[in-house]
């Protein structure tokens, strides 16, 4: 399982505590995005906002692009379900 899969498992799990809730793919990815960017902000160095400005230039212009470069770094898993290990 690659990062990525592992952070798509994380998403789905922050959907579902949900529950009911309205908006809750939106909620759960914000609450990813806020991590992702405190963790780029502070291990990105001082290009930290490029990195990100760089990926939000190729999702909003090229979505092609951007969705071949998810495939790249996600397994190819087919139906399968896929569990991560939870540490505290």
């Amino acid at each position: 399982m690659t990062p990525l899969d592992k952070v798509e498992v994380l998403y789905r799990e922050l959907v579902y505590s949900y529950g009911e809730g309205s908006d809750k793919e939106i909620r759960a990815a914000s609450k990813l995005l806020m991590v992702a960017l405190d963790e780029i902000k502070s291990h990105g160095g001082p290009q930290w906002r490029e990195i990100v400005e760089e990926y939000m230039q190729i999702l909003a212009e090229n979505p092609q692009k951007y969705e071949k470069i998810l495939a790249t770094h996600r397994s190819q898993f087919e139906d399968e379900i896929m569990v991560v290990e939870v540490r505290k």
